[in-house]
């Protein structure tokens, strides 16, 4: 089994990436038409503890690594769990860029996302209750390249901004329910 860092991504030309978008695109818009039940989507990742503080993921049939660097008592053997939040951030919003970039027939030869987060360590280490655990700022730099106007690529980053799924968990309370089972 490789973990995410050793796979290897396939190179496509433009215009099979195109095809893939638009066939991608319209399958989902008919499933969803034809029963609007099949847009409802479950995911499902279990981790596994290993070393001092790194888990081991599995998502479907993909094994990803999470690390701590060694100040907060990790092996620094993989992204930290912050880093890949940013990560998942980040190839959500180059999925969503690149699927309505095709949508709306705007051109993109180059995309580059970058997310920046601040986080107050101190209230994961218990010294101070009132500010966040979690970032408490994010930012986002969309670098993209092509012969589009900036008014059609800020049309693109308001329409990515609607419908992008991780950008909505950082933006929006989502509900969590947590059980703990002693095996």
């Amino acid at each position: 089994m490789s973990t995410i860092a050793e796979s290897v991504i396939p190179a496509v030309t433009a215009e099979e990436r195109a095809t893939r978008l638009t066939e991608a695109g319209a399958a989902w818009s008919e499933r969803i038409d034809a029963n609007r039940a099949s847009a409802h989507l479950t995911y499902l990742v279990k981790g596994h503890s290993e070393g001092s503080v790194a888990t081991r993921l599995t998502a479907g049939r993909h094994t990803i690594l999470v690390d701590e660097p060694a100040p907060l008592a990790g092996d620094d053997v993989a992204a930290s769990p912050v880093e890949v939040a940013l990560a998942a951030l980040i190839s959500c919003q180059v999925v969503v860029y690149r699927l309505y970039a095709q949508a709306l027939g705007i051109q993109i030869d180059d995309l580059q996302v970058t997310a920046e987060g601040d986080l107050d360590a101190a209230r994961l280490f218990g010294k101070d209750d009132t500010v966040r655990a979690g970032f408490t700022d994010v930012r986002l730099r969309i670098e993209i390249a092509g012969p589009e106007s900036a008014e059609r690529y800020e049309e693109l980053r308001r329409t990515v901004d609607a419908h992008c799924p991780v950008l909505d968990l950082f933006q929006n309370p989502t509900p969590v329910t947590t059980t703990v089972v002693v095996r």
